[in-house]
């Protein structure tokens, strides 16, 4: 070591004085491995179009000169655009107020659990479900509850309302398509669980839509009429191909919008972001256009497993999960041996695979028609 170097540590995160509730835990991620198709991800695989990255780029450039300004700290234009956008593609009537956006689905559920959740209060998602709803928790000092499901990935609703009775979360999630599984939830039991939450004390239920456009059933948006305390969230990343743009929102009754910026930081959506969304908005038909390739070939894929025949979980989502496997990760790295990478999530006995272009997905029917031959022989 020479003078005026500083000597390294081997300082490990529990050394250090965190929570006690982040002791041990893993940072949320998927490996990105450098491989010829990556389908572990949920990306929509489709570019965005010559002429929206024009739009883009004029949009952008029209924010650049006043990048010396804040941005409009309530993105008024945005909301209302994303308004038009639930209103013409959900079935229900919602206007600015009703909306509220942020950097990412994840910071729309992190905003609503700094508000709705906290220190003393609880949050329940049925698992396995989207595993950011339990970071974010934690994150926020909010208590997790580990809610069932049925051996199909479905809720059961009396078990579920007779958590919530006994348990009486401040929070309840509900994902539709859930993530891993693919499942989606039905109208009825979306209000069966609210009407719970509501019994047991006056609790605020996340209906989490982030892969709505792909499901083969209707947003359940217009479910939010009437009920104050249902908050409806989505996301930009999946449906308009934009996962590096950042951008979620929800939708929920105008006294929820208002509670929410109560935390959200100031300005924390940039200028930037705000012209890329808006400029996305004005190509939502191409966009959806994607969307609907993107569920044929989810169709194709879950068709084509079962062929195979392989278990595979209904999908209303942009991804398939399929198995039974009597060792996921030992499948997950034979798939990854033939070039291209699946998602172990952790639920033992499956893997979960995106949705990509005709040709991904050909590899991919490729490398589980081997395996399958391997484990036959």
């Amino acid at each position: 070591m020479t003078n005026g170097d500083t000597p390294r540590t081997t300082t490990r995160i529990d050394d250090l004085p965190i929570r006690d509730e982040l002791r041990g835990k893993s940072p949320y991620g998927a490996p990105q491995l450098d491989v010829p198709v990556r389908l572990n991800t949920n990306e929509n695989p489709y570019p965005l179009p010559e002429a929206l990255v024009d739009r883009i780029a004029e949009r952008v450039r029209e924010a650049a000169r006043d990048l010396n300004r804040y941005p409009d700290r309530d993105a008024v234009e945005l909301r209302t655009e994303l308004a038009r956008y639930l209103t013409r593609t959900a079935g229900h009537t919602v206007t600015a107020a009703h909306v509220w956006a942020a950097n990412g689905s994840n910071e729309v559920l992190q905003q609503l659990l700094q508000t709705f959740g906290g220190p003393g209060r609880t949050a329940i998602g049925f698992e396995p479900s989207y595993s950011m709803h339990a970071l974010i928790a934690r994150g926020t000092g909010t208590g997790w509850i580990s809610g069932p499901r049925d051996e199909d990935f479905t809720i059961d609703v009396e078990a579920a309302r007779a958590v919530i009775a006994e348990l009486r979360p401040d929070v309840v999630f509900i994902t539709s398509p859930n993530n891993p599984t693919g499942t989606a939830v039905d109208a009825e039991t979306v209000l069966a669980l609210y009407d719970a939450a509501q019994a047991a004390k006056p609790s605020m239920v996340v209906v989490d839509e982030a892969y709505g456009e792909f499901s083969h059933h209707a947003s359940l948006l217009p479910l939010i009429e009437g009920r104050p305390n249902m908050v409806l969230s989505r996301t930009m990343s999946k449906a308009f191909g934009a996962a590096g743009l950042r951008l979620g929102y929800l939708a929920a009754d105008p006294a929820v919008v208002d509670a929410v910026q109560l935390v959200r930081l100031p300005y924390h959506l940039s200028s930037i972001t705000q012209a890329t969304a808006l400029a996305a908005l004005e190509h939502t038909d191409t966009l959806l256009g994607y969307v609907g390739r993107l569920k044929s070939e989810r169709d194709r894929i879950v068709t084509e497993l079962r062929a195979l025949g392989y278990d595979v979980t209904d999908s209303d989502a942009n991804f398939v999960q399929f198995g039974r496997f009597a060792d996921s990760h030992t499948a997950w790295r034979r798939i990854l041996d033939r070039g291209v990478l699946v998602r172990d999530n952790g639920v033992p006995g499956w893997l979960r695979v995106s949705a990509g272009t005709p040709a991904e997905n050909d590899a991919f029917l490729d490398a589980v028609r081997e395996l399958k031959k391997e484990h036959d022989a």
